[in-house]
C-alpha cells in the first residue's frame, strides 16, 4: 500500500480532534484529511440522523462538524461552603460477632492521609497510596486483623460542627468486595440528599480497608481506610459540595 492509502484507511478510524491535528502535519495529510468523507463518517457516528437527508447540506460535513462540536470542559466550582475543619467523621466497623473499629475522625485527619505506608505493603497498593490524585485516608491505630470467613460491615456518619447536624453517608454496608491483587476491600451505600436536590441520586459513597495478608492463613491485617466518593467527586472541593448537599438532620 502507498502512504495515501495507508492513510485514507486510518483515518476514517479517528475522532475529530485526531483528525484536526492531522491536518497540521503536512500539505499531503492535511489534503487527505479535508476529504469530506472522513468528516461525514464523523458526523454520522455522532448526529447519526444529519447524514439521511435526502439533500445534502449546504455547508461541508467538515464545517458541519467545526460549528456543533464543543469541548467538554469541566466547569469551574464555586468554593465550597463546607472545609474539612467543619467536620467530623464517626466511623464503626463489626465484624458478625463484635465491635472492633470506633473512632470520632476530625476531617484535617482525612487531609492529612497517610503519610507513611507500613513496610511490606503490596506494590499495587503503594502505588494507590502515592498516587497525587486525591484521597481521603487515614491510618488505623491500632491495627485489627479479621478473617476471610467472617462478614463484616461498616457505618460512617458525618457532623457538622458548625450545626451539629449529622448526615449518613455508610449505614451498616458489607464489605462484599475484597480485591486480593491491590490489598482492599470494599463496601458501599447511596447517598441520600437533601430535598432541595431532587434531581441528584444514584451517587455511591465508598468505604474500604487497606490491609496486608497476615502470616496466618485467611487473615486480613487492617492497616487503613478510604473514603471515596469517585463516581462524582475527584477532588477536595467536589468532595465538599456533595458532602453539603446530603440530608442532613
Amino acid at each position: 500500500m502507498t502512504n495515501e492509502e495507508i492513510l485514507k484507511a486510518v483515518f476514517p478510524l479517528l475522532d475529530g480532534v485526531d483528525l484536526a491535528s492531522c491536518m497540521v502535519v503536512s500539505k499531503q495529510w492535511k489534503d487527505i484529511a479535508r476529504d469530506d468523507y472522513f468528516w461525514k463518517c464523523l458526523c454520522a457516528r455522532r448526529w447519526p440522523s444529519i447524514c439521511k437527508r435526502p439533500n445534502p447540506p449546504t455547508v461541508t460535513y467538515f464545517k458541519l462538524y467545526q460549528t456543533f462540536y464543543k469541548r467538554q470542559q469541566r466547569r469551574t466550582l464555586l468554593p465550597p461552603r463546607l472545609s474539612l475543619d467543619d467536620l467530623e467523621f464517626f466511623i464503626d466497623i463489626w465484624t458478625e460477632y463484635k465491635l472492633i473499629f470506633s473512632e470520632v475522625v476530625p476531617g484535617p485527619v482525612f487531609q492529612n492521609g497517610i503519610k507513611i505506608p507500613p513496610p511490606g505493603i503490596s506494590d499495587m497498593l503503594r502505588y494507590h497510596l502515592e498516587d497525587p490524585e486525591y484521597k481521603m485516608t487515614i491510618p488505623v491505630e491500632p491495627r485489627f486483623t479479621i478473617p476471610w470467613s467472617q462478614t463484616v460491615t461498616a457505618s460512617v456518619l458525618v457532623g457538622r460542627k458548625d450545626s451539629n447536624r449529622v448526615a449518613c453517608i455508610i449505614n451498616k454496608s458489607r464489605f462484599d468486595y475484597i480485591d486480593r491483587s491491590s490489598h482492599r476491600a470494599h463496601a458501599f451505600e447511596y447517598l441520600d440528599f437533601a430535598p432541595a436536590y431532587p434531581f441528584t441520586s444514584g451517587i455511591r459513597a465508598w468505604i474500604s480497608l487497606h490491609f496486608m495478608e497476615d502470616g496466618n492463613e485467611g487473615v486480613l491485617d487492617v492497616f487503613g481506610l478510604e473514603m471515596d466518593f469517585c463516581e462524582a467527586a475527584s477532588t477536595k472541593e467536589e468532595v465538599l459540595w456533595l458532602l453539603d448537599m446530603l440530608d442532613w438532620k
